[in-house]
């Protein structure tokens, strides 16, 4: 069989005021038909370079300055600029990491699904509509035959993500490049996604090069592997014996990341029995508010949650679980309808404006993206020197010296003080991101998503560094994330939320092994497993295929996982509203059932503790 995509010698460079700085060197790499290539590596490995180079595109400040890259009968680096012109989105396409980002937020989504293809001139526009509802089905879209007619902020954002699946493949190409296409969804939803991505893919015979960082997901996905570090390829071998016997130290150490360290554990000499903070009865929401003082849209009800001193608590759930609102709530950035805090043995209170400067000291928040956090403008000494001259009056040497031990503190070296954030890497912004909070020695730390936007290397040295300084400071943290074995590498305690609500809380160790709340199941199940196959087999722990429950399941107080829990019970779960009951474990849970009814169910999953304890 012949080749239908071939990379020789691919050189890519940084252009420099001065000198060109090689940042691809000399990578090759070919594809039959229908297979499906993945490129993988730390942030500044060189993948996306890699894939846009596919397209004959290089960003800004970059050139593409050798080798071939040939797409069927096309070299892309000897075509001009309107002959790319004519391929791309045509006979290339190219699915990004950020849906919402590359959507037009004005235009209908069948529109900008038929756009390219009429562009190309591949079909009157009904021709183009009809296929688009056809890609809808198969990537198994809800309403395909009308969520076309819907904008962009009206579907969800794993909906987004395979509207612009549908985009990329309307026009039927040689070659489709996506671009970490999931990295930014929840587990559950990436569930979907690659299903639907990998089913479509199969089935038209696409022919396919997958950028990702992590290996759980390029597993289900990849036919072979190519292992990138510093623009070179140290590896490059079929998916199944890379994944069973690496040849290079460095995709031994990516293994190493993508399977989290059972042997590790939180420091248990932390957590003193002193309560820190306690929320009781917490309601909070968005919008106009009605008579009684309640918001018009409720994201949290009725929360109760205490964390204390030197305690690691994890809250852990899908996309609009409150995971966040409940971090902004302790924040101060979101007045509570319902509910009060206490901090320390002192009221807290919901705005602002009733807070100390003290207890504004004393509470700091890490958000997800160091990105937007982190004023470009500024050098990071002056993003460090903010809070320690409004918290502790610094200037001058002292000002200087305690940024440099924040720095130290966070595992970056002293001469990044004057560098900006675009001059630092992914992980090198969220350790500043860190540090800042550092600076105004809080007693605790809200950790918002804080490593769902890195790679599994430096995610998994972020999680360490939040490990060490905790035994090191005796601070605690509120860590929010929607992955499980992330929360369970930090966090002494896991609270899980759903539509919020908290629907499971107890120990680390009480979410070893079943019963769990049937949320928290499949939650536990919807973290890809390092094994090819692994997509195929996780149907069975998912909400696929159940049935309506009928009228009632909007009856308030009723349980809010009812319309997708496979072991609901009509005429219970439909009509009575859950109680709060202790199961085997010692976990604290929202359900009807008992551990006898759970264990019964969730033990024929096959769950083992070696594999998420």
């Amino acid at each position: 069989m012949s080749e239908l995509i071939r990379v020789q010698d691919l050189r890519v460079v940084a252009c420099g005021e001065r000198d060109e700085v090689d940042i691809v060197k000399g990578v090759s790499f070919s594809l039959q038909k229908g297979e499906v290539l993945a490129l993988i590596g730390e942030s500044g490995s060189g993948k996306t370079t890699i894939a846009l180079a596919l397209l004959g595109y290089a960003r800004r400040g970059c050139r593409l300055a050798g080798g071939v890259v040939q797409i069927g009968e096309h070299d892309m680096l000897a075509l001009s600029e309107s002959q790319l012109q004519t391929l791309r989105g045509n006979r290339v396409s190219y699915i990004a990491q950020s849906a919402a980002a590359a959507f037009n937020p004005a235009k209908k989504l069948i529109d900008q699904v038929v756009e390219g293809a009429l562009i190309h001139d591949l079909g009157s526009r009904a021709v183009l509509e009809a296929k688009a509802i056809e890609l809808f089905h198969d990537l198994a879209l809800p309403d395909p035959e009308r969520i076309g007619q819907r904008y962009p902020h009206q579907v969800s954002g794993g909906q987004l993500q395979r509207v612009m699946a549908a985009m990329a493949l309307i026009s039927d190409p040689l070659l489709v490049v996506l671009d970490e296409p999931t990295t930014a969804l929840d587990v559950t939803t990436q569930i979907d996604v690659l299903r639907a991505f990998k089913r479509v893919v199969r089935e038209r015979g696409a022919t396919a090069v997958y950028v990702s960082h992590d290996l759980a997901v390029v597993a289900q996905m990849a036919d072979q592997i190519v292992v990138l570090n510093g623009g070179e390829i140290f590896e490059h071998s079929a998916t199944a014996p890379l994944l069973k016997g690496p040849a290079h130290e460095y995709t031994r150490s990516l293994l190493a990341a993508a399977r989290p360290d059972t042997t590790i554990r939180p420091p248990s000499d932390i957590a003193q029995d002193t309560p820190l903070l306690t929320i009781q009865g917490l309601t909070a929401g968005y919008g106009n508010k009605n008579a009684q003082g309640m918001p018009a849209i409720r994201v949290l009800e009725d929360i109760d949650l205490t964390v204390r001193r030197g305690q690691a608590i994890g809250v852990i759930g899908e996309s609009g679980s409150g995971k966040s609102t409940l971090a902004r709530v302790v924040a101060g950035l979101l007045v509570p309808a319902l509910g009060g805090l206490t901090f320390d043995g002192e009221p807290l209170g919901g705005s602002l404006s009733s807070r100390t400067n003290e207890q504004f000291r004393r509470i700091q928040m890490v958000f997800q993206n160091a990105d937007t956090a982190l004023n470009p403008m500024h050098s990071i000494s002056t993003i460090l020197s903010r809070p320690l001259k409004m918290y502790f009056g610094l200037k001058g040497a002292a000002l200087r010296e305690r940024i440099g031990e924040l720095l130290d503190l966070v595992r970056l070296p002293r001469t990044m003080a004057d560098r900006r954030p675009n001059e630092l890497s992914g992980g090198q912004k969220q350790r500043v991101n860190l540090a800042r909070a550092l600076a105004a020695k809080p007693d605790l730390i809200l950790c918002d998503e804080v490593t769902s936007a890195l790679d599994t290397v430096v995610g998994a040295a972020i999680l360490e560094l939040l490990r060490d300084l905790r035994q090191q400071l005796g601070v605690s943290y509120l860590f929010i994330s929607h992955d499980i074995s992330t929360v369970r590498a930090l966090c002494d305690d896991i609270v899980v939320m759903y539509s919020g609500h908290k629907v499971q809380a107890g120990t680390r160790q009480a979410y070893a092994e079943a019963p769990f709340h049937p949320y928290t199941d499949l939650l536990i199940h919807s973290v890809p497993e390092l094994r090819q196959g692994w997509l195929e087999t996780c149907g069975a722990t998912t909400c696929q295929t159940l049935p309506p429950m009928g009228p009632k399941t909007n009856v308030p107080g009723l349980c809010t996982f009812l319309s997708r829990c496979p072991v609901r019970v009509d005429g219970l779960c439909n009509c009575v509203a859950p109680e709060r009951r202790i199961i085997v474990g010692g976990s604290e849970i929202l359900c009807h059932h008992d551990s006898a009814e759970l264990l019964k169910t969730q033990q024929s999953n096959n769950l083992t503790v070696a594999a998420y304890a």
